[in-house]
């Protein structure tokens, strides 16, 4: 398979998937590429870059980067939902169907809940999200 970069005469840019390049030129030829933006049939291909791998040490360290961006956003995360809700550990279900129903205050909550709870509370039009609590710190 091979994906080309395509360009209609209105200059909407696009892409298509064929098997070869023989295959692009017969459909190209015969005018069955149509533009999806304004069915224009008069399609070339864009300039397109080469595709040029990177060593595997630099996409390692890419993902190592990635990872550490993304630990520092669930931290940040979790030290924001610490900060501006309450603590109510096992109880968050029971605590989240009474702030819904009226029964008690409204205000932010956080606590344990397993997935089929959570499931339950969604069902019942309760807004939960279910977050990946990581450590503190580096670890």
């Amino acid at each position: 398979m091979i994906k080309y970069e395509l360009k209609c005469r209105k200059d909407h840019v696009f892409e298509g998937w064929f098997y070869d390049s023989a295959a692009y030129d017969e459909q190209a030829a015969g005018g069955k590429i149509v533009c999806p933006v304004c069915n224009s049939r008069k399609i070339s291909k864009a300039p397109m870059a080469p595709r040029i791998s990177r060593p595997k040490s630099e996409q390692a360290a890419d993902e190592v980067k990635q990872k550490a961006v993304m630990m520092k956003a669930l931290r940040e995360l979790r030290d924001h939902v610490e900060k501006n809700a309450d603590y109510v550990g096992e109880q968050f279900a029971e605590e989240a169907r009474k702030i819904h129903y009226g029964e008690t205050d409204q205000r932010n909550i956080y606590g344990e809940a397993s997935r089929d709870e959570a499931e339950e509370l969604a069902e019942e039009g309760i807004d939960v999200a279910m977050i990946p609590w990581v450590p503190r710190g580096d670890a």
